[in-house]
């Protein structure tokens, strides 16, 4: 009977090869930051001011924290570079300047992460980056990524509660995001969708499956499951608090706290999981978890410092190649001219009579007017800006934002607004929880109404590099009624109000079309 031994942990020797890397990584990963400042500063307020991402703040530590699980793997292995990886950069630097001209800070963000996973492995070579993958890969939950399907949450949401009520005898009626019952109503707002729940339980389950298992299918298996049981979870908690309003009597009762109760859920749901996949976990040292290490590689055996800065240098300097052809076309973007108000139509169904005259917005780069309306209590707000005409998406969906209901809290976008006779995709309206306070809101791009959709970002995309004769202009209706004098009116009266006034508006594309051409000026 023969024993087994294991070798010493080496010494300087087989941490020479990382400690050699570390100041080329370092000094590559700072250039990078500076480069993309933009992404990052993004990122960081995403975090602050969304609790679907509050967790992003925890990432580099688990990060730091699986790399440290995984340090037996890293004894005795060296750098191999690999500076031709750095060409990678020069596709990326592309798809960056798509998704900036096209006003996608997530896919700029995304791009960015892919850089700096490329600047790691064309430093370390593919043994080095392979054994510090997970830590690495992981880092990609930084990226506030996932909004976009908030509103396929919310629709999910919406429809599993009726199916829920129905199940238990509870009389119920649905409009869209609205769920009634003989105790009150309840609003599916966007808070309700369940994007943090999502988002945090698949940090989780790639954390848990990453530290527990080590087969591939085991892991997917639990990723799969971070992914649908938070979804339908979700839909069990929203149906719970309206059940709980049923029983308790009240709608205001039953969702008081509902947050507070939903992160309780959360908490719950997240244990299950755990407990799940505890009777298959992989984690524990077994007999094939012995086996003699290898030799420490000797000093003579590291890369040349010359070849690691090489594969770090070239790579950053291909990648500034497209922040500077967009530093560029934001250049030749040249001005806005200043426009007049259009003529809108007052009708007397809709009640409105003209209020302060209008005045100029201060959202650079945009210039235009903001024109306001009374109707008894209530006040409208149009607001008309022109963008240059080689402007991305990125500052009109700024001033769209800004001159919008702000996200979170109880407001909720509710998608598109119907008009009588009109596109029914041209306006997208954003509304309040208690629909005292909604905002309408669309662009003009080319001198045609753009419906939303990768069609109209293309189009702008084209504009902003080859330029055009029309400038893009965005349209904000913003429509209030003060919470004091609700009872006197129907339900929704701000989005009432938008329709009737933008149905009295039969020449508006005409008229922004003329707009558009006055403030783009001759070319």
């Amino acid at each position: 009977m023969t024993a087994r031994t294991l070798t010493a942990w080496p010494k300087a020797g087989a941490w020479q090869g990382l400690a050699q890397v570390a100041p080329v990584l370092l000094a590559g990963t700072v250039l990078l930051l500076a480069v993309f400042w933009k992404e990052g500063s993004t990122a960081v307020q995403v975090w602050s001011v969304s609790t679907a991402y509050s967790h992003c703040f925890f990432v580099l530590p688990i990060a730091a924290y699986i790399a440290w699980d995984r340090r037996d793997r890293l004894r005795g292995m060296r750098a191999e570079p690999l500076p031709w990886l750095a060409l990678g950069a020069i596709p990326l630097g592309f798809a960056w300047l798509a998704a900036e001209r096209l006003g996608i800070m997530e896919g700029r963000q995304l791009v960015a992460m892919t850089i700096l996973q490329l600047l790691f492995l064309a430093v370390l070579g593919w043994r080095l980056w392979w054994a510090l993958s997970a830590a690495l890969l992981y880092l990609y939950f930084l990226v506030p990524f996932g909004a976009f399907v908030t509103p396929w949450l919310q629709h999910f949401t919406a429809q599993f509660i009726p199916v829920g009520l129905n199940l238990l005898g509870i009389p119920n009626y649905v409009d869209n995001f609205l769920i009634e019952i003989p105790e009150g109503r309840f609003y599916v707002a966007e808070a309700c969708a369940g994007l943090r729940f999502l988002i945090a339980a698949i940090a989780f389950g790639v954390l848990y499956s990453v530290l527990i298992y080590r087969s591939p299918w085991r892991r997917a298996g639990f990723m799969l499951a971070s992914v649908i049981i938070p979804i339908i979870a979700n839909g069990i908690r929203a149906l719970g608090i309206v059940v709980l309003g049923h029983i308790l009597g009240s709608a205001q009762a039953g969702a008081a706290d509902h947050i507070i109760y939903g992160w309780l859920f959360f908490s719950v749901v997240i244990l299950l999981l755990i407990l799940a996949g505890m009777p298959f976990r992989e984690d524990l040292p077994g007999p094939a978890a012995i086996r003699t290490r290898e030799p420490a590689a000797g000093p003579s055996a590291l890369p040349p410092m010359r070849s690691l800065w090489v594969a770090a240098g070239l790579l950053c300097a291909l990648t500034l190649l497209a922040p500077a052809m967009a530093l560029g076309l934001d250049r030749q973007a040249g001005s806005v001219r200043e426009t007049a108000a259009p003529r809108f139509v007052v009708t007397t169904p809709c009640g409105l009579t003209p209020g302060i005259i209008p005045a100029a917005a201060s959202l650079a780069p945009g210039r235009g007017t903001t024109t306001t309306y009374s109707c008894g209590p209530m006040t409208l707000a149009v607001t008309v800006l022109a963008f240059p005409p080689r402007s991305t998406q990125g500052p009109i969906q700024a001033a769209r934002h800004a001159l919008g209901v702000e996200s979170g809290g109880g407001e909720v976008e509710s998608g598109t607004l119907h008009i009588p006779n009109g596109d029914p995709a041209a306006w997208r309206i954003v509304e309040s929880e208690d629909t005292l306070h909604a905002t309408a809101s669309t662009i003009w791009v080319g001198g045609d109404v753009a419906r939303g959709g990768i069609g109209a970002r293309l189009r702008q995309l084209r504009d902003s590099i080859l330029g055009s004769s029309l400038a893009p202009v965005l349209v904000v209706l913003d429509a209030r009624l003060p919470r004091e004098r609700a009872e006197h009116f129907q339900r929704q009266p701000a989005r009432a109000l938008l329709q009737n006034f933008l149905a009295a508006q039969f020449d508006l594309s005409a008229q922004i079309r003329q707009i558009a051409a006055e403030a783009a000026g001759p070319r």
